[in-house]
């Protein structure tokens, strides 16, 4: 993780967004999903002076209120510590599900449409942009997928629209700031046209 946050922040990329942990891996085992906390936990410890160092905002996307209560306090702390960071933006997915997301979108919206706040017609894509865990956010140019797998794995739904896809059969520990690079610079050639001819 360290040699991709890295890379990202020397190529000058503004936000980057890596998914840790799914809604769908609390079904784990109560043993691994321990696990996987306490090497949360001693990722965010060890990498507050790295992002300090490197002027890297940290931020979370997901149900946050579902963490242990002690990686929880780490993560705002650090989060706190590199609040006024701006040489790019850091944001881990932890209890992320892209659907799940859409749905506490569209829940507050309908909330608010019962209270008078706004009606129907006031919702449109940037409505609902605005009411995502990444609201404020540009959507992704990239999406890469590691380990060769075909599927987005309930990913930033929404905001992945438009992404480039690139899909790779290395495993996230062996992805490598060669292939990383490559891939950004393949993105770099590809022509994007959003819908339009040219």
């Amino acid at each position: 993780m360290r040699t991709i946050v890295r890379a990202s922040r020397e190529v000058g990329i503004q936000v980057l967004t890596l998914y840790a942990f799914s809604t769908e891996n609390w079904q784990r085992s109560e043993k691994e999903v321990k696990a996987l906390m306490h090497l949360l936990k001693k990722f965010l410890k060890a990498e507050e002076r790295e992002l300090m160092d490197n002027n890297i905002r940290l931020d979370a996307i997901g149900q946050i209120h579902r963490l242990p209560e002690d990686v929880a306090y780490v993560l705002n702390r650090v989060r706190l510590h590199t609040a006024a960071n701006d040489g790019m933006r850091l944001n881990l997915a932890l209890s992320y599900g892209a659907r799940s997301e859409i749905v506490r979108m569209a829940r507050r919206l309908a909330e608010k449409v019962r209270d008078g706040e706004m009606t129907p017609e006031d919702i449109d894509e940037t409505t609902l942009s605005d009411h995502l865990y990444t609201a404020g956010l540009p959507d992704p140019d990239v999406l890469i997928r590691t380990s060769g797998e075909m599927r987005i794995s309930n990913f930033l739904l929404w905001q992945i629209a438009y992404s480039e896809i690139f899909i790779t059969d290395t495993l996230w520990p062996d992805f490598t700031k060669e292939e990383y690079l490559s891939i950004l610079d393949a993105y770099q050639r590809r022509e994007r046209r959003f819908g339009k001819t040219h």
